[in-house]
This record gives C-alpha cells, sequence and structure tokens, in this order.
C-alpha cells in the first residue's frame, strides 16, 4: 500500500478508522495506539501459609489511548477534519431525544493490531490542542495539523463477552 497518491496526497488507510453513527473518520497518518486492561486478585489468607492465596476477582475495562493526526494536505481537508472533530467530540455527548438515549457506540479498527474484527467501543474522553506553530486556514481558522487524544473503552454484549481464548486468536 502506498502513503501517498500520484500527486503526493496522502491516501487514506482503509483498515484504519473510526465509526461513528454510520460516518467514517479514516486515518491518512498511523495513529499514536495504546491497550491497556488489567485483572484484579483478591488476597485470600490461609491459616499457616506465609503468603496469602491469590483469587481471581474481576477484569478492569480494556482501555485504548488513540491519538489521531489530522493534516491538511488540500483545501477539502479543512472543512472534513473540523467535520471530523465535531464527530468525535459528540461521542461524549447524550444522543437527542427522550427518554434519555447515552452517546453513541463506536467503532475502531487499525489492522489487526487491536484485534481481527472492529471493536466496540465508548468514548471516555478525547483533548484536542491546537497548534499555533504550524500554519493555518485563514477563513477558518482551522491549523494544518492537529492531534486529537482519545480515550476509548471497549464494551461487549453480555452474550458475547470474550474469553482468554477469544484474545489469543483473534484479539477481542
Amino acid at each position: 500500500m502506498k502513503a501517498t497518491g500520484s500527486s503526493g496526497e496522502l491516501v487514506p488507510i482503509e483498515e484504519c478508522y473510526i465509526s461513528i453513527d454510520g460516518a467514517t473518520i479514516k486515518m491518512k497518518v498511523l495513529p499514536d495506539i495504546s491497550d491497556s486492561k488489567s485483572a484484579s486478585y483478591n488476597d485470600e489468607p490461609i491459616i499457616g501459609r506465609s503468603f496469602p492465596m491469590k483469587t481471581y476477582s474481576h477484569s478492569e475495562n480494556r482501555t485504548i489511548s488513540w491519538t489521531a493526526h489530522f493534516i491538511v494536505c488540500k483545501k477539502a481537508d479543512i472543512e472534513q477534519n473540523i467535520k471530523d472533530l465535531y464527530l468525535i467530540a459528540g461521542c461524549v455527548y447524550p444522543e437527542e431525544g427522550e427518554p434519555y438515549s447515552p452517546p453513541p457506540i463506536c467503532q475502531i479498527k487499525c489492522g489487526k493490531l487491536l484485534a481481527e474484527d472492529e471493536l466496540c467501543v465508548v468514548l471516555r474522553s478525547y483533548s484536542v490542542k491546537f497548534p499555533t506553530e504550524v500554519a493555518w486556514d485563514e477563513e477558518t481558522m482551522v491549523p494544518y495539523k492537529f492531534d486529537v487524544d482519545m480515550t476509548w473503552e471497549v464494551v461487549y454484549s453480555t452474550e458475547e463477552l470474550p474469553n482468554a481464548g477469544d484474545i489469543f486468536s483473534s484479539g477481542g
């Protein structure tokens, strides 16, 4: 796969994206990704034993940090980047309507880094800083490069909770 087209513009990475309510944000540059999860164990004291026995209690949330790099290569990228930023920001707000509806469940995928298939996630937080050391568009004030840091938590339906075998074979 080539990173740029024949005229030098960045080519979106087909297998690295964030999907939000039917819209897809394809990465043009590989995002910085970290993936973490932990297990909780209880100490069970046993009479006559010098150390307590460890018993598995539960697993904590699987948390994925994803930093998306937005770059302007052509004029149309300015509007697309700001539209994508608004899509991401909307993922921490409840849906419109009565009764209450939670924020959307999204999907993320970046090749096989996180899992064979896309992961269902909720956005816990996002942060964007607009740098002043890069060129920016005079009309919109959008910088030609900015990053969005996101923290996602993986969610599963109760019928499809993963186990160690699922993770061993497909990552999720």
